[in-house]
């Protein structure tokens, strides 16, 4: 496909393609690019919903396995950890993918894969079957993590800058939203008396109607393919590595708490696993609705400066459950684990929305305009945002391991708050240092250096 019809594919490829595609141009976008590209948003979106459900889909299992099935609150942290860090580390190799296949092309397999972790689930989920075993079934689920990586970067290069904020919001959000339905759906079939596989028989289908509509109504950008030497060129920048230690903060705690949320719940406050199921999804879905709002305000007033005072407001959140935790309040602990859900999605939103204003900025900066400044801009920011996915999502595991540790020392999840606490500490600090203390003079100089090493590097 082209701007205004179907194309041949590319040489040795197949299926819908792209040949061209400039978002910044009002034109192209207004007569032809917004159509396409919200309709891939959308698609992209289905697949990435599916793919967060089933990388959290072991937060919700734990829930069903009773003191029948042998397991200590120790080994369900350990359990959700390892899930957690196997989305994390996948989501690498899943950035690399959209260049390597195409994006539409990925996202058919990248859904089909979904199939191996949710069957395998479905044949050992009973009484009897070795921790091992869930522990490798559970690592499985893990690769429904990466499709958010692939999303991402896909999505990023179909919209202009200035609409990048809501649209990988939304995107994200989306996404993020898989969370809390698999935990409400969950809540309705233990609520009528179901068991696990009743869970896992619902998704299986719906696996594979999203891959076939990413198959029917996605598009691949030729501009993207092939295009692997971005990711290297984004690891070489020191702003990848920044964003993503913020980035740890933000959606590292939202996929941290959304697998321990319950069993915090269960071990230190008695809930039975109902009772948990009515409260664990509240968090999750309001950090997922706000993270579009997150990248309309980046979008309005900044990303770092919306940021900043989302790292104030999750240090805040995160105390007052320091001070629940102690005084064992359940009704003060969740209204604020809720807020602080809610903080991470706004942050998840602004932070995102700094990547590719960071990159279009250094483009400026070193003397690159128009259709080239853009194009620096989408190349860099893309490949960056499947390595600060993954670098973030590394946090969920920070924080169940975290929970584990001050279980085992403390008997409660006190001590992982305030290490929590002073991590946010940082964060903010982290954040005004770099992005909005120095003066915009001397931020300009440094990135159009860093930039013009870059370039010169590339035509090497």
């Amino acid at each position: 496909m082209t701007a205004t019809g179907t194309a041949p594919a590319p040489s040795g490829g197949g299926g819908r393609w792209i040949q061209d595609w400039d978002p910044e141009d009002e034109t192209f976008w207004r007569t032809t690019g917004e159509r396409i590209a919200r309709r891939n948003l959308f698609f992209s979106v289905l697949s990435e919903h599916i793919g967060f459900s089933i990388w959290t889909l072991w937060s919700v299992l734990v829930l069903f396995m009773g003191p029948e099935y042998g397991l200590t609150p120790a080994d369900k942290f350990l359990l959700t950890s390892m899930v957690t860090l196997v989305g994390a580390v996948v989501r690498v190799p899943y950035t690399f993918a959209v260049a390597i296949f195409g994006g539409r092309n990925w996202t058919i397999v990248s859904a089909g894969l979904l199939l191996l972790p949710t069957v395998a689930a479905f044949i050992v989920m009973e009484p009897g079957t070795s921790f091992t075993t869930f522990l490798w079934v559970g690592l499985l689920a893990g690769i429904g993590g990466g499709n958010f990586a692939s999303s991402m970067t896909n999505i990023n290069a179909f919209f202009p800058l200035r609409q990048k904020g809501w649209a990988l919001g939304l995107n994200a959000g989306g996404g993020n939203v898989g969370v809390p339905v698999i935990q409400l759906i969950a809540l309705a079939i233990i609520g009528a008396g179901g068991g696990p596989r009743v869970l896992l028989g619902v998704y299986i289908p719906l696996i594979v109607v999203a891959a076939v509509l990413a198959a029917v109504f996605m598009d691949n950008l030729a501009t993207v393919k092939n295009d692997t030497g971005a990711a290297r060129d984004a690891a070489r920048d020191g702003h990848t590595w920044i964003m993503s230690f913020l980035y740890i903060g933000t959606f590292g705690s939202f996929i941290g708490y959304s697998f321990a949320f319950g069993q915090v719940l269960t071990t230190q406050f008695g809930r039975t696993p109902l009772q948990a199921a009515w409260l664990t999804f509240i968090g999750p879905l309001l950090g997922s609705l706000v993270r579009p709002l997150g990248g309309r305000l980046a979008d309005r007033y900044g990303g770092a400066r919306i940021t900043l005072w989302t790292y104030v407001a999750m240090a805040a959140a995160t105390a007052v459950l320091i001070v629940a935790s102690l005084r064992e309040s359940p009704a003060l602990f969740v209204v604020a684990f809720v807020v602080l859900f809610s903080l991470t999605g706004l942050g998840n939103g602004s932070t995102y929305k700094m990547i590719p204003g960071i990159f279009q900025a250094k483009a400026l900066a070193a003397g690159l305009t128009g259709e080239e400044a853009a194009r620096y801009g989408r190349r860099l920011s893309g490949a960056s945002m499947g390595l600060i996915g993954a670098v973030g999502a590394l946090g969920g595991v920070g924080i169940n391991l975290a929970f584990r540790q001050s279980f085992l020392s403390f008997g409660s999840g006190t001590g992982a708050f305030v290490t929590f606490l002073a991590f946010y500490a940082v964060c903010f600090a982290v954040t005004w240092a770099v992005y909005l203390r120095r003066p915009a003079a001397l931020a300009a100089t440094e990135a159009a250096t860093e930039t013009k090493r870059q370039l010169s590097y590339a035509e090497v």
